[in-house]
């Protein structure tokens, strides 16, 4: 028998759900928290300043995170499921389900393009694999990025410590990320003086103020993957995504929020005062006519 279910559903081609032996991992949804589950961020991480994307001598009003969670996609079958709902599951180890953006002209990113997302269930881990082509006749700009929300372990909002995170090098090593910039207004500001993420113990602990300043940004690749544990350091989950340039950590900074987002990103929010061209901006990727971008990041069950 198979270990992980998985629900897809094409608006957004998002995760709707991760079930393993009866268990939930993934946040359902709900707008009193945050009504998204794990939204693609195409083709924008983040916010750009004055929610305006600048290219080529024009400007593009361009809202946080993009356009491709808000995006109906075309399922593109690779091999057979049934449906459940509006959505897709995924019931076969290693079987792939994918969906395609439809190619249609978006009024404010005036690139032609192909984006993909296909997803592959095995034994303990979840494969997201998203594909970037571009078809037009010049170099193409964008960033990608993911944001998944898990369930965090035996919630209760009584506790003090709901679990932990912490963070691996890409030699696997455990490390203490220095943060150099907080999010203000969706905005990169530079803090007055770097921090270390954890006080102690090689690990941060999620307690109801963690997010209180908005997401943790971990920037310069100094991260590949993120563990999350239990209340009694047992490890649940870990997100890997060695390309990504970096992660951020978030909840909404609201009482009783039972959830945690764990997030690579080939790209991040500019900076309070970037005021410049699309190629300019921060971890953008540049894509020349007729080539694919490959954005690849795995969930690993550890229960």
């Amino acid at each position: 028998m198979p270990k992980i279910k998985l629900q897809v559903s094409p608006l957004g081609a998002e995760l709707q759900s991760i079930v393993a032996n009866g268990k939930e991992y993934l946040w359902q949804g709900c707008k009193e928290y945050w009504g998204r589950r794990a939204p693609i961020l195409f083709p924008i991480v983040g916010r750009v300043a004055d929610d305006t994307l600048r290219i080529d001598g024009k400007s593009y009003q361009m809202k946080q995170h993009g356009f491709a969670r808000d995006t109906e996609f075309v399922p593109n079958k690779i091999n057979a499921f049934f449906s459940l709902g509006d959505s897709v599951q995924i019931d076969t180890v290693n079987d792939v389900f994918g969906y395609t953006m439809p190619q249609g002209e978006f009024t404010n990113y005036p690139y032609c393009f192909e984006l993909k997302a296909n997803y592959i269930a095995t034994e303990q881990s979840v494969i997201c694999n998203w594909q970037v082509q571009n078809c037009d006749d010049k170099d193409m700009y964008f960033q990608i990025g993911a944001h998944p929300a898990f369930l965090l372990p035996d919630y209760s909002e009584a506790d003090e410590i709901h679990g932990y995170l912490q963070c691996l090098d890409k030699n696997g090593k455990v490390v203490n990320p220095i943060i150099n910039t907080c999010l203000k207004d969706g905005l990169r500001h530079s803090l007055p003086q770097p921090k270390i993420l954890y006080d102690c113990d090689n690990s941060l602990a999620i307690t109801n103020d963690s997010f209180a300043n908005d997401a943790i940004l971990i920037e310069d690749k100094q991260v590949q993957k993120v563990v999350l544990l239990d209340k009694n350091r047992k490890p649940v989950l870990s997100v890997l995504c060695p390309q990504a340039e970096a992660f951020g950590l978030w909840a909404p900074n609201k009482a009783g929020c039972p959830f945690v987002c764990i997030e690579p990103w080939c790209g991040i929010a500019d900076g309070y005062d970037f005021k410049g061209d699309i190629s300019e901006r921060e971890y953008i990727q540049k894509l020349s006519s007729g080539n694919t971008f490959l954005f690849n990041y795995k969930i690993h069950l550890h229960e």
